[in-house]
């Protein structure tokens, strides 16, 4: 059946159809990122309501989260300075003192580093990987967080495993060198993919599992020992 012969009721639909899919590509995204800030707003704005109503006798709606804003740059700009930076580290010396604030302190400092790129010595997250996860069948996308080794040198991965859409929140495992999957994948674009749940994919991934000997100085490097890495690609449309 040729186009000209197609019922107008099919081709309303298949028009109905691929005009729809690309609302849900523009929309769907628009969505959760406008949720996303939205519920940290509300999140930030509740937090400090009690303290302007007990100034002001009523609650402010965005009061909260501009004060917040306000606060976050003048300790910027204080930390930014000699005097402030002896302050900032005085006040991390004391949290990290403190018996489970200080566990709970360190990780969401590597991880807001690991997000943001900031880390001064070297980022919080190290690389992307897959590994098995919630249960063996199923995988998952990880960051590299450190690599430890143990009496016999066998090597241990700490790897972090986000929840999506916000990465912020997610759970800690510890994996072996044969349990995890390297991937080319950067930081950057693991975070998208956890952030869109998915929907930002790279067209190809370039994996293998590292069975070298010798520690490699890159990925790149580290696939060259493997030869050529398994080619993982999205299903094309023929």
């Amino acid at each position: 059946m040729t186009k000209k012969d197609e019922p107008a009721g099919y081709r309303f639909l298949k028009v109905f159809r691929r005009n729809f899919v690309a609302g849900i590509l523009v929309v769907v995204p628009l969505v959760i990122a406008a949720w996303i800030l939205w519920w940290v707003f509300s999140s930030v704005d509740s937090m400090l309501q009690p303290i302007i109503e007990a100034i002001f006798g009523r609650e402010i709606q965005g009061l909260g989260f501009a004060i917040f804003l306000v606060l976050v740059y003048i300790t910027g700009v204080v930390a930014s300075n000699y005097l402030g930076k002896k302050v900032i580290n005085f006040t991390e010396m004391i949290a990290r003192r403190v018996p489970i604030f200080r566990q709970i302190y360190i990780g969401a400092k590597q991880v807001i580093e690991g997000l943001s790129g900031t880390g001064i010595n070297k980022a919080a997250f190290r690389e992307v990987v897959f590994v098995e996860f919630p249960r063996p069948g199923m995988t998952t996308i990880a960051f590299v967080t450190n690599v430890i080794k143990d009496k016999d040198g066998k090597k241990y991965y700490g790897l972090y495993v986000p929840t999506a859409p916000i990465p912020t929140s997610g759970y800690f495992e510890v994996a072996t060198e044969e349990q995890v999957i390297h991937t080319n994948i950067s930081i950057d674009e693991g975070i998208k993919i956890v952030v869109s749940s998915g929907m930002i994919l790279p067209d190809k991934v370039a994996t293998g599992r590292l069975e070298v000997k010798g520690e490699p100085k890159s990925l790149a490097d580290a696939f060259t020992s493997l030869g050529k890495p398994e080619d993982t690609t999205q299903d094309e449309q023929k």
